[in-house]
């Protein structure tokens, strides 16, 4: 006689909220990092764009422009290329935008709302996408800084710390383009959405002239820009020439400041990011 066993079926345990979070956010970064190689051309051209800022402030503004009363050209490569790296960080948040938007205007909510996986996955994948991206146009730029002369005097731990704020702060700007992403109908919108609020941000500080020399009125405003604390951070980890003197609490404690400022940026929008996903996908 023969006795028939019914066997259930293996059922995987379920994962935790966060690491199922995380698994998700990883699948999503995987996804987006194999779009990129496939279309080179958005990485080609992300790299184009700095290399042209490292070349024309250096050769034309350089000679020029007075860092602590020093006009020597090579002085002033020194101080440009923090606020160089911070501006390239800074400027990926316009293409990280448009390429939510795109995925938005595409249907991809729609796709991987039927998939039982965390919500805000898909931010956070394209998102951390994003941060490698960055990562490869920096180390292609400080190649590009050292051709022109600029050079690192605090050793190369201090080094890989600027670099690692540098990334933070591109990383939570990032958050603010994926709300712009998601609050617009096309990529092109993403775009020119994400580039208007980053052209003062960058501008109004020290990345590329001393706050000093601007006027009384602006000179707070540009002393308390996040985007400022990063440079300011960076010269100082660097050992690059035109480190501002200010009694402002983030140009005396710029790396704490920086730290705080690009937390707080992405605590702020990843949240705000996820309840516009979550709405847009309801």
């Amino acid at each position: 006689m023969t006795t028939l066993t019914d066997t259930a079926p293996h059922v995987p345990a379920p994962r935790g909220g966060i690491v199922q979070s995380i698994a998700d956010s990883l699948v999503v970064t995987k996804r987006n990092l194999i779009r990129m190689t496939r279309i080179p051309e958005m990485v080609i051209f992300g790299l184009i764009q700095p290399v042209m800022f490292v070349i024309l402030f250096s050769f034309v503004f350089g000679g020029s422009m007075s860092v602590g009363g020093n006009t020597d050209p090579v002085v002033y490569r020194n101080f440009l290329m923090a606020g160089i790296f911070a501006q390239t960080v800074t400027f990926a948040t316009a293409g990280a935008g448009a390429g939510i938007a795109d995925d938005m205007s595409k249907g991809l909510v729609d796709r991987f709302r039927s998939l039982p996986m965390a919500r805000g996955a898909v931010l956070t994948g394209r998102t951390l996408a994003d941060l490698v991206q960055t990562a490869l146009t920096l180390v292609v730029l400080a190649i590009v800084g050292l051709l022109v002369g600029w050079r690192i005097h605090e050793g190369i731990p201090k080094a890989l710390g600027a670099f690692a704020l540098l990334l933070l702060l591109g990383y939570a700007f990032s958050w603010i383009g994926a709300l712009i992403g998601l609050s617009v109908r096309t990529p092109e919108a993403a775009t020119s959405g994400g580039l208007i609020w980053l052209f003062p941000v960058t501008f109004v500080s020290n990345a590329f002239v001393d706050p000093s020399q601007m006027a009384d009125w602006i000179r707070p405003i540009a002393e308390w820009n996040p985007f400022s604390a990063t440079v300011q951070a960076c010269r100082e980890l660097f050992g690059n020439p035109g480190v501002v003197q200010s009694d402002a609490w983030p140009m005396q404690h710029p790396v704490w400041a920086s730290l705080l400022w690009s937390l707080l940026i992405v605590a702020v929008f990843r949240t705000l990011s996820v309840r516009k996903y979550r709405s847009a996908s309801a």
